[in-house]
């Protein structure tokens, strides 16, 4: 499995979130919602701390993770977020693996 954050959902999250170097935004699976590949469930998003990660990806210092906790939610698929400028939102995109 990978994490790939886009450098413009990078700049988002630093945005939207307040973002310092050192911060850390973790992934999961949240019950309510839909994804492209999950029914009932979509992507929930805090600022943690990493303790016993899966997959991530630091940039410009912001660590983006995901624990082994939620490997239910995403096993199977490479987990890519990108910046979608027309409505100034991120893209949560599943991708087979």
């Amino acid at each position: 499995m990978k994490l790939t954050i886009s450098e413009n959902a990078n700049n988002w999250f630093k945005n939207e979130l307040e973002l310092h170097q050192g911060d850390a935004v973790r992934f999961s699976g949240k019950l309510y919602g839909k994804t492209e590949v999950h029914d009932n469930f979509s992507v929930g998003l805090r600022i943690d701390q990493p303790q016993d990660v899966l997959v991530e990806q630091t940039i410009d210092g912001v660590t983006y993770f995901i624990e082994k906790f939620d490997d239910w939610f995403f096993n199977g698929y490479d987990f890519n977020i990108e910046y979608d400028n027309q409505n100034n939102d991120i893209i949560y995109r599943f991708i087979e693996n």
